[in-house]
């Protein structure tokens, strides 16, 4: 049985790359494409809701999707861990799913869940990412969700150490941990996890070099888990047993517990 799809942002690059491991898929077919101008109400009727968008979209995609009872892949950047907490009521009650992906490449998934492997063990850890100028939200999705387990690894160590927070060219805090986003030419997508600690440091390096190849295998997991997803799944790691645990953001786990979404992963300017 085909699994209808509306690719929204189909136009975008990402949204190209999607279109394209969909069509090479089998079960799927993208029977809608939305643009900027394109109204949400087009996805109505479909299986299943892709979102390649903006930020600034991406929440009423979701909602929008919830509301019609649909689920949704969400590839967009800029889903915090906070801003992660406040959809789940709206997914739970939709009775839907959505899965939030920061990141389809492989190599990106294994770098983060080996940065928070090492995390416990450094005092200090900052992150650079870099990415082409066209990109238009910083930090990245990625570099928000790494410094998000990063803070979940050390919830025993405490926060990383951060000296001169309050100055603007040590980064935005992400979680406790310094973030600098570069945006230039010449640069498709790379994150550097420096953790330092006395005498040492240990670097963990991501280069993404061909986003399509990159991409394709984790979009081709994310699709087959999203069409029966339920509730809110955040992450590729999520989705595959890559051999090293990813520990939940720590503002997730407060509000699976009841609690009120607290400040440790919320990102703020410095």
């Amino acid at each position: 049985m085909t699994t209808t799809v509306a690719l929204v942002g189909a136009g975008g690059k990402l949204g190209r790359i999607i279109r394209a491991v969909i069509e090479d898929a089998d079960g799927f077919e993208v029977t809608r494409m939305l643009g900027s101008g394109s109204d949400l109400a087009e996805i109505a009727g479909v299986d299943l809701v892709v979102d390649a968008s903006t930020p600034a979209v991406s929440g009423d995609v979701l909602r929008d999707a919830a509301r019609r009872g649909i689920n949704v892949l969400v590839g967009t950047s800029g889903w915090s861990a906070e801003r992660i907490a406040g959809i789940r009521p709206v997914i739970a009650a939709a009775g839907t799913g959505v899965v939030i992906i920061p990141n389809f490449s492989m190599g990106s998934v294994i770098g983060t869940a080996l940065a928070a492997a090492a995390a416990p063990f450094f005092p200090s850890v900052e992150i650079v990412e870099a990415h082409r100028e066209t990109k238009i939200d910083s930090p990245s999705g990625t570099a928000v969700r790494t410094a998000e387990v990063i803070a979940a690894a050390r919830e025993k160590a405490g926060p990383v150490a951060s000296p001169h927070a309050d100055q603007r060219a040590r980064g935005q805090q992400v979680a406790s941990v310094p973030v600098h986003s570069l945006r230039r030419p010449g640069v498709i997508a790379r994150q550097e996890v420096i953790l330092s600690g006395p005498g040492e440091s240990l670097s963990i390096v991501h280069d993404t070099v061909e986003p399509a190849r990159a991409y394709a295998p984790g979009i081709r997991i994310a699709l087959d888990a999203a069409r029966g997803a339920r509730g809110v799944v955040v992450g590729l790691d999520s989705l595959i047993d890559i051999g090293i645990r990813v520990p939940a953001p720590l503002e997730a786990r407060a509000v699976d517990d009841g609690g009120v979404p607290g400040q440790v992963a919320r990102a703020t300017g410095a």
